[in-house]
């Protein structure tokens, strides 16, 4: 458990840096799916009292990153088939509505970075074995994404896409630890970004659909082979 994590600097708030590394140990699959959170472990490993271990607990409990169980434990969230339909169905409705606004607004700054991604997703994708880990890789997808909404210059947009990413990024993890081939960043990136670049809002449209309704069809599989081994 936290394998990269130092303990805490006490100059800074504890509560705000106990959230942090254990958010960052969730999000990159440090902690597993469904695993449990105790607050002494937690305690013992970062070097604090348990009190902001227990407000930062409180904070991901919140945010829905993890969920008490029928005996009151805390653990990571497990995510269901349905919940991943649901999830994509958000997250659909709001980038297209993101890459739309995208064609109309992206400067030639914004456009370069964008391209920059996606040359680098090209790379890596190329590169056999990969030498990237799945979380590096899920934070590469994240990085193109968040460049598409903040070309639509809606900062509502970024706030909700923001909260729904981190959703996301823990879904995906627990599918993507499995088997790197759920995560598609090369060429349906490219699409995007073309589509984009050429103003082209039906394009851009039908290209950021067919990504994320495949990204969907791989997770889901994965998430249907996952439960047949258990």
């Amino acid at each position: 458990m936290f394998s990269s994590s130092a303990p805490i600097q006490r100059p800074q708030s504890l509560r705000e840096q106990t959230y942090q590394v254990l958010r960052s140990a969730i999000l990159s699959g440090e902690f597993a799916s469904d695993s449990r959170l105790v607050e002494t472990q937690i305690a013992k490993k970062l070097q604090v009292s348990r009190t902001p271990i227990r407000e930062a607990l409180q904070q991901l409990q919140k945010e829905q990153l993890i969920v008490a169980d029928g005996n009151g434990n805390l653990r990571v969230i497990s995510f269901s088939i349905e919940d991943a339909q649901n999830l994509y169905r958000c997250r659909l409705v709001l980038e297209q509505e993101s890459v739309s606004d995208a064609c109309k607004h992206a400067t030639p700054e914004q456009l370069e970075k964008i391209e920059l991604l996606v040359q680098e997703a090209e790379k890596a994708s190329a590169q056999h074995p990969n030498p990237l880990t799945s979380y590096q890789l899920l934070h590469l997808d994240y990085q193109f994404h968040r460049a598409l909404v903040e070309c639509s210059g809606n900062p509502w947009l970024s706030l909700l896409l923001d909260q729904l990413f981190d959703k996301m990024a823990l879904l995906r993890i627990q599918t993507v630890q499995r088997n790197l081939q759920v995560l598609e960043i090369r060429s349906e990136h490219r699409q995007i970004y073309e589509a984009i670049a050429q103003r082209n809002v039906k394009k851009a449209l039908a290209s950021i659909r067919t990504h994320l309704t495949s990204s969907q069809n791989r997770v889901i599989a994965e998430i249907e082979q996952l439960q047949a081994k258990v």
